[in-house]
This record gives structure tokens, sequence and C-alpha cells, in this order.
């Protein structure tokens, strides 16, 4: 049976890789169910398209997109995927990989496979609250993937989708503080929740955070996103 691990490709974007025109190949499935998900029907749902057919595309895009970003649902959770970052890299684009940080291994080794050249790694919440944003016992994990991050020379950035009803100010700036103590120096982005669009559970209408009840960071920017 043919494989599909990818549930969308969607074939041209300027704002998902900083300064570079990319794709996005979007795999299907996750290992966390964040209520406020955007993608309800990746994450639950099964892939559409097979990896073939997806690097068939991309020789069609060669010298009109720089790059591929690998997104989902969790892409890294799928068997195949240091193969097809592999595969996608050898048509010289540059790869940039989505990740809730659960699969610190996988991480690992694309870094030390040259195989990747940025990461966006979601910051669901402190310790004490990722259970109940996530569904899952997967901390641990994401400090492994931060710490691996923090480590190598990899261009990085660290988010966090702020919904007032899941997370409290205070707990934004126990996360603040958590990435100051591990001297992260990227921007640290808070994307604001997107009311009246369907995600994984119905949600009431979420209030901005103000920039003035943030605690300073030592070592980093905090920059808002989707502030329209």
């Amino acid at each position: 049976m043919l494989s599909k691990p990818i549930y969308n490709i969607t074939p041209f974007t300027l704002l998902d890789y900083p300064n570079h025109a990319a794709c996005i190949f979007w795999y299907a499935g996750c290992n966390m169910r964040c209520s406020y998900c955007y993608n309800p029907e990746i994450v639950l749902g099964k892939g559409t398209i097979p990896f073939s057919e997806a690097i068939s595309f991309l020789k069609t895009r060669q010298g009109l997109l720089d790059a591929v970003v690998f997104s989902g649902g969790e892409c890294l959770i799928h068997k195949k995927i240091a193969v097809q970052i592999k595969d996608v890299k050898a048509l010289g684009y540059l790869i940039k990989i989505d990740t809730n940080g659960s699969q610190p291994g996988v991480l690992k080794q694309l870094i030390e496979e040259n195989l990747i050249d940025y990461v966006a790694l979601d910051f669901k919440a402190i310790q004490s609250k990722f259970q109940q944003i996530t569904q899952s016992e997967l901390f641990a994990e994401f400090e492994q993937s931060l710490d691996i991050l923090l480590q190598s020379n990899i261009r990085f950035e660290v988010r966090t989708t702020y919904h007032s009803e899941l997370i409290s100010t205070e707990e934004i700036n126990a996360m603040v503080g958590y990435l100051d103590a591990k001297k992260y120096t990227g921007n640290y982005y808070i994307q604001f929740f997107r009311n009246h669009v369907k995600t994984l559970e119905n949600l009431p209408s979420s209030a901005r955070i103000k920039a003035a009840s943030l605690l300073p960071a030592l070592y980093f920017n905090t920059v808002f996103r989707n502030e329209s």
C-alpha cells in the first residue's frame, strides 16, 4: 500500500521561512491535542499525497522556491521523515522544521546530518500546565529539543500561541523567565489566537495580552504576531 504522509501542500509562501520564498508540506497526524489548534483536519486526518508526488512538485519549482517548510500536525513523528528531508535537501532547498519538540532524537539526527537550516519550536506551556494544554506528557522531550537547539548552530525561533482562557499573564511571564534561564537569545514570538476560526475544540474568544504586562527578558526580545 502506497504511503501518503502529506495532507496538503501550500505551493508558495513568503511568511513561513524568514526572507525566503517557500512551500509548505503539511504532514498528517500529531501526538498532541492542543484545543486551540488551527489544523484539526490535519491533526485528526490522514495523508492524501505520496512523498513521490511531493518530490515531483519540487522538481518543477527549482529556481523558483528557496525552501521547503516541513509542518503539520507534527512532521517529525513520521518514520521516514529523515530520509524524506534528505531527498528534498538533495534538490538544493533550504529546510525549515515546524515542531512541537516531542522528538528530540530525530531533531538531533537531522542536525548532526546537516539536513535542516531553520527550526520553529512550539513552547506550548510551562511544565505545570503542559499536560492540560497538550493532552500529552511530553514536556521533558520539549526541553530536550530546546537544549539540543541551544547547543547547535542552527537558526531557530521559539513561539507560543496565546489564548487568554488557557494561559495566564503570570504563566507567560514564567515562560519568559524559563527561556531567560536557558539563555535563549533569539526572538520569542507570542502568537495571538485568531478568534472565529475552526479549531480542535470550540473555544471562547481570546483577549489580547498587553505588552506592559510582560516582564522584560535579559537575553531575547518578545515579539507579538497576529496583532491585526
